[in-house]
Parts: C-alpha cells; sequence; structure tokens
C-alpha cells in the first residue's frame, strides 16, 4: 500500500504561509524557514501591540484629561473622585473628547459633579 504524503495540505500550507510573508526582505518571503519565523514573530508582536494601543489611548486622554482640568484650577485626580462621588459614569474617552470639543459641555459635566469652574480657557 502507498504511503500517503498528504502533499495537496502541505501545499496549502505552504502558500499559505509564503502569502503572509508577502512584502518581507529577502529570504523572509521567499523560503520557508525564514518566512515562518518572521511571520510567527509579526503576530506574537501583532497581538502585543493590540494590548499595548489600548494602554497608549487611555494614557493619551488621561493627559488631554489632566491638561482640560489644569485649565480650570483643578487637578486630574480631583476630577476623578468628584465623578465617582457623583455616580457620574463617563468614560476618559468621552470625557477628552468633550475637553477637546465642546469645552462648554465639560464644565457643565463638572459642575453637576460639584466642582467649581474657574475656567481660565
Amino acid at each position: 500500500m502507498v504511503r500517503a504524503r498528504s502533499g495537496a495540505a502541505k501545499h496549502r500550507a505552504k502558500k499559505r504561509l509564503l502569502r503572509a510573508a508577502k512584502g518581507y526582505r529577502g529570504s523572509h518571503s521567499k523560503l520557508l524557514r525564514p518566512a515562518r519565523i518572521t511571520v510567527e514573530r509579526a503576530q506574537a508582536m501583532s497581538y502585543v501591540g493590540r494590548k499595548l494601543k489600548k494602554r497608549d489611548f487611555r494614557s493619551l486622554w488621561i493627559t488631554r484629561l489632566s491638561a482640560a482640568c489644569r485649565a480650570r484650577n483643578l487637578r486630574y485626580s480631583q476630577l476623578i473622585k468628584a465623578l465617582v462621588e457623583a455616580n457620574i459614569s463617563l468614560d476618559r474617552k468621552t470625557l477628552s473628547q468633550l475637553a477637546i470639543s465642546d469645552p462648554e459641555a465639560f464644565d457643565a459635566v463638572l459642575a453637576k459633579a460639584g466642582l467649581s469652574v474657574d475656567a481660565k480657557c
């Protein structure tokens, strides 16, 4: 009996791998072993990058909120504490968008949270 070598499946796997490595430099897009190593590493880095992106954006929103608070003679920590105590559940992304695009609405949120607004902006 002839041994089954699964040629078609192996060929499809190689094609899939080389398709994923398209655009890489030199042998990383042409030869199987360097392509496999590079694709695996790229997939691992993209997984990490998706987590880092969330962290970076949260940091950006906090920086924007901190700047908006400083313009109103507040600290970021005072803002968050007042929002928690007033049971206002707006996330940092929404608050930073308000602070940038609609300062009057941001001031209204601050007033609702019980913070006095000393706007210098």
